[in-house]
């Protein structure tokens, strides 16, 4: 195809892909206005060994996969729940809560999520506490030597925002509608492939030069109305554009919002 053939497609088809694209923005947005608002709190652990050896340093470090399964047990989170005073089981904690070690730097990461900000907060900081005072304890039965202390790198600031990100979600949602938009553009072009247009394409097809044509607004009665039983001034994919760009805009933008 020529680039002015594409043009004209760009020209009469291009509001589907506006549509779709709008429709699918609109849902994302109106599914993350009525999404409950999501925190997530984040503490960090720093393990050190006692004296710079290397055996100890690796020790520590391997020990780091051993106090994330501590962490993540019924029996801390428990402790953690009756400290703070929380109204959640353990089971609600533990499906909120996400624990990771890095080894590089001897670390742990806590991330506790909630609906509530403050809840989320107690739920992080209180949960390190708890662990680190179980570790102090643990040192204090362990010659002096051959201690690992496990500190909080600092206490909870501040409690962003995790979902939802209605900015990406819009973005998103208005990026895939502009796809979905150009998938149904092409798929009424391939319907329409067989239809001969301008004259150069008539020439294209049989072979041979055309000498004449009927003017435009000289089609008899039959004509005025379209292969598939409707006017002929409605185009035969607009309405199939219109229901099926609504549907897979909206679905799409719903699924946007639910993927992130």
């Amino acid at each position: 195809m020529e680039f002015r053939e594409y043009w004209n497609i760009v020209r009469k088809r291009g509001w589907i892909l506006v549509l779709v694209a709008i429709v699918a923005a609109v849902a994302a947005l109106g599914v993350s206005m009525i999404m409950p608002e999501t925190y997530k709190a984040t503490i960090q652990l720093s393990a050190n060994p006692a004296r710079a050896d290397w055996g100890l340093n690796q020790a520590t470090q391997d020990l780091l996969r051993n106090y994330v399964l501590n962490i993540k047990t019924h029996r801390m989170t428990q402790d953690a729940i009756n400290r703070a005073q929380l109204d959640m089981s353990t089971y609600d904690f533990l499906a909120n809560l996400d624990v990771s070690a890095d080894s590089s730097n001897m670390s742990i990461t806590l991330q506790a999520e909630s609906h509530d900000r403050e809840e989320a907060r107690l739920m992080a900081q209180t949960l390190a506490d708890v662990f680190v005072e179980e570790r102090r304890q643990w040192n204090s039965e362990q010659d002096k030597r051959d201690r690992i202390y496990v500190e909080k790198v600092d206490d909870i600031r501040d409690v962003p925002l995790a979902s939802p990100n209605v900015k990406l979600n819009v973005v998103a949602g208005f990026v895939f509608g502009v796809i979905v938009g150009g998938l149904i553009v092409f798929f009424l072009e391939w319907l329409q492939s067989d239809i001969l247009r301008t004259v150069p394409d008539v020439e294209k097809k049989v072979g041979v030069t055309v000498l004449g044509a009927i003017p435009a607004g000289s089609e008899s009665k039959v004509g005025d109305r379209s292969r598939w039983g409707m006017p002929a001034w409605i185009d035969s994919g607009l309405l199939l554009t219109l229901l099926v760009g609504m549907v897979i805009g909206g679905a799409l933008g719903a699924l946007i919002v639910g993927l992130l």
